[in-house]
């Protein structure tokens, strides 16, 4: 199919399970409704995908496995990233490749689960993205997203404010020292119209993708602030409350994120 270059690197998860005992991407997320949404996908995956060997293809991926450890100890995991520090920080991929999830098509019928995981969000043409990835689904196949909320207060700022702000707010609020580094978050944010929640229902109805799991919460940036910088969090969420009650319906803007669960009709 596609020519790209394949990394050789060490793959200390899937090598010895017994080592890790819960996923980092779990570990790293402060209690709150992200954690709870994420572990309802994760036995949303254990109850669902075929029994025996899966195969696996995460588009865009680093150092953080969102897969239930009961998944990927019986995963082949194919990696596929732009970004060769990205790639090379990946340590539980039994096949990592430098392409783009753009372009980059795989045979059909090829995969049980695609993951596209805090990776949408920064892909201009993420219509290109989904249909690779609705190709190379086994029938019955899914596909797990985790993305921003364009609409949500986070959204709003990420979108109209500068790149080093990004950065800043990742070093000095969030505590990462290496935010902006070479393979390290944030990375640019594009915000393709396919981002947006009803946008992206909407494509998965015209391409015979059932929805079967959909949660909208709030950010994990919240309950992160209100530990490590109160007096600051307590007034971003008077601001936000403030906003909600002039928004109509039950909106949240601090509804940040969101996890889709599609499966291939």
């Amino acid at each position: 199919m596609n020519e790209a270059v394949t990394i050789g690197h060490t793959q200390a998860a899937t090598a010895n399970p017994e080592a890790v005992q819960h996923p980092q991407a779990l570990l790293e997320l402060a209690h709150g409704e992200a954690r709870q949404s994420l572990l309802t996908v994760h036995r949303i995956l254990e109850a669902t995908l075929p029994e025996g060997e899966l195969a696996i293809y995460e588009a865009g991926g680093g150092s953080t496995s969102f897969l239930p450890l009961k998944v990927l100890h019986r995963a082949h995991v194919t990696v596929v990233d732009i970004d060769e520090d990205q790639i090379r920080n990946n340590d539980y991929a039994h096949k990592a490749i430098l392409g783009d999830i753009q372009t980059y098509r795989f045979r059909p019928n090829s995969f049980d689960l695609v993951i596209c995981y805090n990776v949408i969000e920064h892909v201009p043409d993420v219509e290109a993205a989904l249909l690779n990835f609705c190709e190379a689904l086994k029938p019955s196949g899914m596909i797990l997203i985790g993305a921003p909320n364009p609409r949500s207060l986070s959204g709003v700022v990420t979108k109209y404010s500068p790149h080093w702000f990004h950065v800043w707010f990742y070093r000095h609020v969030r505590g990462d020292k290496k935010a902006g580094l070479p393979g390290h978050a944030p990375f640019p944010t594009l915000f393709h119209p396919l981002v947006t929640l009803p946008n992206l229902e909407a494509f998965a109805e015209q391409h015979g993708l059932q929805m079967i799991y959909r949660k909208q919460y709030e950010s994990p940036r919240y309950p992160e602030m209100r530990l490590r910088m109160p007096a600051f969090a307590a007034l971003v969420d008077g601001a936000a409350r403030v906003m909600n009650f002039f928004l109509p319906g039950r909106t949240d803007v601090r509804h940040g994120d969101y996890h889709v669960i599609l499966r291939k009709r």
